[in-house]
């Protein structure tokens, strides 16, 4: 499926404006300008979706772009097969192409590493087809050599595990099993931190034993216990129920009546807990900060909507003009409490220039909601705006004193100090 047909559905937008959006992003037009300049490009969609909708094409354009590094550079190795073709088209996150590709990574200098400088893959790969050949110690001794420094069954076998413990650990089907369990049935857990600086212990004091599941832990507590750790007030972990992992890990990779079984659950049990678990854990911490940071953010939002809306001028009945040329002006009634009454449009600028019909509707608001003060906006026809409204006034009822206010230096002003100490310059 292209992206944009992706997008279309994720958001349930038609594939017309998702395309259009995607081509105003691409041209450098920000997701402001877009939702206020662009709306018959994407029908009217709020800068909240078009904000999702612009993060989310660069998650999924990330996505394609590090499936074809991967690909690319398994091809390059000469590893490349049907079914990774088929993983990598059916991955949906960045998390399963990179355990896709953990297998055929370039990776640092490991324990299976030094094993496979000492030739001793082929013993692991035997030990791993779990067909009963013989005995272990027979089997290692064939691979002896103080050459490459093995210089005893034991170390070859040792050695072995090492590179099966590796090959346990680059499945990706088993990291997918476990990341869902672990974050099903995980919990975070913090506890008091060694030489923790005593000044900023009493922050922190509820958190020295504490644990709670992992998919359920508020973003707030996230954030705390995140905090505390960098402030090195607690240790911060993820934990898990070993027992209940090692059984998933045992029944993907054990074969029903296969040789060497405990062998490879030693392997299986180091493999768990120095390479697949840290590396889990970092993740879904990863994860679970990302998602707490999102809700803050989604919090402040909420908290400060209101304190914007706050009423401008005390006990007064507003209506707001947001000026324009080619979509027309956009009008809002708010009460003395800063709800809002009406919202609306009128065309009394150019190119439209419906100066009489913006005027009826206008006489008509003011009637209405018995309107105030009217507020223009800066920008764009602001001063075509204002002359309109200005010329406007002396129409409307004299008993109501009707003002408008406007930020410009163009016109003759006196001060209102308002409830939150700004001043507004409005005109009579």
């Amino acid at each position: 499926m292209e992206i944009k047909n992706k997008l279309a559905e994720e958001f349930g937008i038609i594939e017309k404006y998702a395309s259009n959006i995607i081509e105003l992003i691409d041209a450098g037009n920000t997701i402001p300008f877009i939702a206020r300049y662009r709306k018959e490009m994407h029908g009217a969609q709020t800068d909240e979706l078009l904000r999702d909708f612009n993060d989310r094409l660069n998650y999924l354009r990330n996505l394609e772009k590090r499936k074809e590094e991967v690909a690319s550079s398994i091809m390059e190795q000469g590893k490349w097969t049907d079914e990774i073709a088929i993983a990598l088209v059916g991955a949906t996150t960045l998390a399963e192409v990179e355990d896709i590709y953990r297998p055929y990574k370039q990776k640092k200098k490991t324990r299976a590493g030094v094993a496979m400088e000492k030739g001793l893959t082929p013993l692991a790969d035997v030990i791993f087809a779990q067909t009963d050949v013989g005995e272990l110690e027979t089997l290692a001794s064939e691979y002896i050599s103080e050459e490459k420094g093995v210089d005893s069954a034991k170390s070859a076998l040792e050695g072995a595990s090492d590179i099966i413990a590796e090959y346990i650990s680059d499945s990706a089907d088993l990291r997918k099993i476990l990341r869902e369990f672990i974050n099903e049935n995980g919990n975070v857990t913090s506890e008091k931190a060694k030489d923790a600086p005593e000044d900023k212990l009493p922050t922190y004091e509820m958190y020295f034993e504490y644990a709670e599941p992992l998919n359920k832990i508020p973003a707030h507590r996230i954030l705390a216990l995140n905090r505390g750790e960098k402030e090195n007030c607690l240790k911060v972990t993820v934990s898990c129920d070993t027992e209940a992992c090692l059984e998933r890990i045992k029944a993907f990779i054990l074969k029903e009546g296969g040789a060497y079984a405990e062998f490879i659950i030693n392997s299986a049990t180091d493999s768990f807990g120095r390479l697949i678990f840290p590396a889990l854990e970092r993740e879904l911490r990863s994860t679970i900060t990302e998602r707490a940071e999102e809700s803050a953010i989604k919090a402040f939002e909420t908290n400060l909507k209101p304190l914007l809306m706050q009423p401008p001028l005390k006990n007064k009945v507003i209506l707001g003009v947001d000026p324009a040329y080619r979509t027309g002006c956009k009008l809002a009634v708010i009460d003395k409490s800063g709800n809002h009454l009406w919202h609306g449009v009128i065309m009394p600028t150019p190119p439209h220039n419906k100066t009489e019909e913006a005027s009826r509707i206008v006489k008509e608001v003011v009637r209405r909601f018995s309107v105030d003060v009217i507020a223009i906006g800066n920008g764009t026809a602001s001063k075509e705006t204002e002359i309109f409204i200005a010329g406007l006034l002396p129409e409307l009822d004299h008993r109501r004193n009707v003002r408008y206010s406007q930020r410009s230096r163009r016109i003759r002003v006196f001060r209102i100090k308002t409830r939150y100490g700004r001043i507004s310059r409005v005109r009579r």
